[in-house]
């Protein structure tokens, strides 16, 4: 083994992270497709370049080595030779749902055509329009009339949000099958890094993009090295939670003894548990008050037989947390000092969607200002980064995240 993914904290200082850079398939956002493609709005690709350049120069200061996954598949399919490439090709276009044999073709010789790999996987993430078909003369018939603004292949907006193809839990990762249709080939990438990158190849998978449930990271939290947390959420169901926890339980090797579901209200604004609760120090949480209420949380142990108990808890999230990470007291930082109106509109943009760098450390939107303020009041270092952009694609530093390695201790 060669121990390239460990992670076992939210809050354990961070030495390896993945990120994406947004590219142009921000471009390729229009008003028509925001609804489908599930964004709010159509960020302004310089300036969201320049924050996610500044959230990357933020995290690099504070010691973390950033990699992007653009970077890792690349080198993946380059270490798979040229069988692999043809490969990942043909599933990403029956993967975008192009079920003409025509245009797969067009499409592939297209693809294959490009010949930097991360140009290759640059332009799968952005998208293929018919008017790129057309300069090439690959498109005839009904096609060769049609609008050259229609997407053949839509672009993948949302893989700005790392923390949710893929997540690391120990020495070990899960890789997810995504609840919206249009985020599904989001984990092509890290399917293609954990089957040919020759440092990820032999890491243990809890959990496939293959299995019949959709389970996303935003709702994975390793709390300690005995507790994972996961959201019952709009996008992680409660089968895949079962799936994973067998899984989990049945590795000899792996520490974990408690996963902790956690029920969270099915609101878009709502749609992961790291948009209501992260970690921001050994004893503290930043929370949304609606979470605060739950009065539904299971733990999930390893039962008789190979099978697994599922009990429901009677205590409040705050007991909940002392009593499985062993702390007499834990603070819960509400978003937007708790005032209605300032935890509405900072919940929006994300005002606990916070990655912690190291213990009482943690990244934050500039735009936050409310949320931002009350961490400091207790105690937190909060470094903030421009958000004007980013902030459109509803999802904070916690979610533009997936940690590599954090320190074991």
């Amino acid at each position: 083994m060669k121990n390239s993914i460990s992670n076992f904290s939210e809050i354990a200082p961070l030495k390896k992270v993945l990120v994406h850079r947004p590219g142009d398939e921000f471009l390729n956002l229009t008003p028509n497709t925001l609804e489908r493609l599930l964004f709010d709005d159509i960020p302004y690709l310089k300036v969201a370049q320049e924050e996610h350049d500044a959230y990357a120069n933020a995290l690099r200061a504070e010691g973390v080595e950033v990699v992007y996954i653009t970077d890792l598949a690349a080198e993946a399919i380059e270490a798979g030779g040229a069988k692999v490439r043809k490969e990942f090709i043909h599933q990403f276009i029956r993967e975008a749902g192009v079920t003409s044999p025509k245009i797969e073709k067009h499409c592939f010789d297209f693809l294959n055509s490009i010949k930097n790999t991360r140009d290759l996987v640059r332009k799968c993430i952005a998208g293929i329009d018919i008017s790129e078909l057309k300069k090439l003369g690959k498109v005839s018939g009904f096609y060769a009339t049609r609008d050259t603004g229609k997407m053949i292949i839509d672009p993948i907006p949302n893989i700005l949000f790392q923390r949710d193809p893929m997540a690391t839990i120990g020495h070990a990762a899960t890789l997810h099958k995504m609840w919206a249709v249009t985020r599904t080939r989001e984990s092509i990438f890290a399917e293609y890094v954990f089957k040919y990158h020759p440092f990820y190849d032999d890491v243990k998978l809890y959990y496939d993009r293959t299995e019949p449930y959709s389970i996303e990271g935003g709702d994975i939290q390793v709390l300690s090295k005995e507790v994972v947390a996961i959201g019952i959420s709009q996008r992680t169901e409660p089968d895949a939670i079962a799936n994973f926890a067998r899984s989990l339980f049945k590795d000899r090797n792996n520490t974990f003894k408690y996963v902790l579901a956690i029920d969270i209200p099915d609101e878009r604004s709502f749609m992961h548990l790291d948009t209501v609760m992260t970690q921001v120090d050994v004893d503290k949480f930043a929370v949304q008050d609606a979470i605060m209420d739950i009065s539904t949380i299971y733990e999930i142990t390893q039962g008789h037989g190979g099978e697994i108990e599922i009990v429901e808890i009677h205590q409040s999230l705050q007991k909940v947390l002392e009593k499985y990470l062993h702390l007499n007291k834990v603070e819960l930082i509400k978003c937007g000092n708790g005032k209605r109106i300032d935890a509405e509109r900072e919940q929006w943009s994300d005002g606990v969607n916070l990655l912690c760098i190291r213990p009482g450390v943690v990244i934050a939107y500039d735009r936050n200002f409310v949320t931002n303020q009350t961490l400091r009041r207790h105690g937190i270092k909060v470094i903030e980064i421009p958000s004007s952009e980013l902030s459109r694609g509803r999802g904070g530093s916690h979610c533009m995240s997936m940690a590599l390695v954090r320190e074991e201790d």
